[in-house]
């Protein structure tokens, strides 16, 4: 069986404390919610979706050899480029 890989290389910070607490937050404002709801995105109007933070970076597999080649900090944490494709394609390309 082969492996899937994402089509862009994006890692989502969907699981910070921060993003879950706000989340939670935004799914007890809905379900709490007593006057009657329509269909579709009606949510919308009982809690803000710009209160909750998902952060995106985008990463290319060129990029992140050029920052293993030029920063001491990804060095240390990879020693070997093969390690560094390895842990990149671990965080942005592999589901």
């Amino acid at each position: 069986m082969s492996l899937s890989a994402k089509k862009h290389p994006v890692w989502n910070d969907q699981c910070s404390p921060g993003s879950v607490w706000v989340k939670r937050q935004a799914s007890k404002a809905v379900r709490r919610y007593a006057r009657e709801t329509t269909n579709g995105k009606w949510y919308r109007k009982v809690y803000s979706p710009w209160n909750i933070r998902d952060y995106s970076y985008y990463k290319t597999k060129r990029l992140a050899v050029l920052e293993w080649e030029t920063s001491e900090w990804q060095r240390h944490r990879n020693p070997s480029l093969a390690e560094a494709v390895r842990d990149w394609y671990k965080m942005y390309k592999g589901k």
